[in-house]
């Protein structure tokens, strides 16, 4: 038999076994390791709510990414496309009023300067989050860097 028959033949075979077994036996729920079902979605801790346009927040470590003083749902972020932007490029920032993209995005990891933004920092909530009323979920005596301060 030659082997693009053979595939398809294992194919088969391998999908009429897993269809004659019972439901229980192919497919078992997935659990978070909190013991949450991973298909459900996921409440936020502590129900807080992200704010409203407004300053963005100080920073409270030197190199924390600045956090997203706006709502984001909705933006589209993928290959092809980046709604953030539309706001923050080099050559928009002026008339949006937004602040501009910094230029440590546009290095690549051997620190080479690169003439659009680098692939490591194009998905841009990797590290910028937006602002939230959230308070830390565990107590704390964490102070500010003394040069932020």
């Amino acid at each position: 038999m030659n082997r693009p028959i053979r595939k398809r033949v294992l194919a088969f075979v391998a999908a009429l076994g897993l269809a004659a077994l019972p439901p229980s036996a192919s497919a078992q729920a997935v659990k978070s390791i909190r013991g949450a079902d991973v298909a459900a979605p996921e409440a936020s801790p502590g129900g807080f709510k992200t704010l409203p346009d407004q300053a963005p927040m100080q920073r409270d470590y030197v190199q924390q990414p600045p956090l997203i003083p706006h709502k984001v749902e909705g933006y589209e972020v993928t290959m092809n496309f980046n709604k953030c932007m539309d706001c923050h490029a080099w050559s928009r920032y002026k008339e949006s009023g937004a602040t501009k993209v910094s230029l440590t995005h546009f290095k690549d990891r051997d620190g080479g300067e690169l003439s659009n933004i680098s692939p490591r920092r194009y998905f841009c909530m990797q590290c910028h989050v937006p602002q939230t009323d959230a308070r830390p979920l565990v107590g704390n005596q964490f102070q500010r860097a003394d040069g932020l301060r």
